[in-house]
């Protein structure tokens, strides 16, 4: 495995990973590996965002359709 030069240059987001890694009985490394697993089973999920640009696409509407329906009254 990659060594990651964390300790010298993420000191915040180290200090905010040692609690995490305590509450679940973990080292920081141990739960850095946790949450950068978690980050890759994520890669699959529906990102809501992307769907309604997919399906706006497929039914023909352009940003200028939703400027009007956005537009103040």
């Amino acid at each position: 495995m990659a060594a990651v030069p964390f300790r010298n240059r993420f000191e915040e987001a180290l200090r905010a990973l040692k609690p995490r890694a305590v509450w679940r009985n973990r080292s920081a490394e141990a739960e850095m590996i946790g949450i950068l697993q978690e980050l890759h089973c994520l890669e699959g999920r529906v990102r809501v965002g992307t769907a309604l640009s997919r399906y706006a696409q497929q039914i023909g509407l352009s940003n200028a359709d939703v400027e009007v329906l956005t537009r103040p009254r």
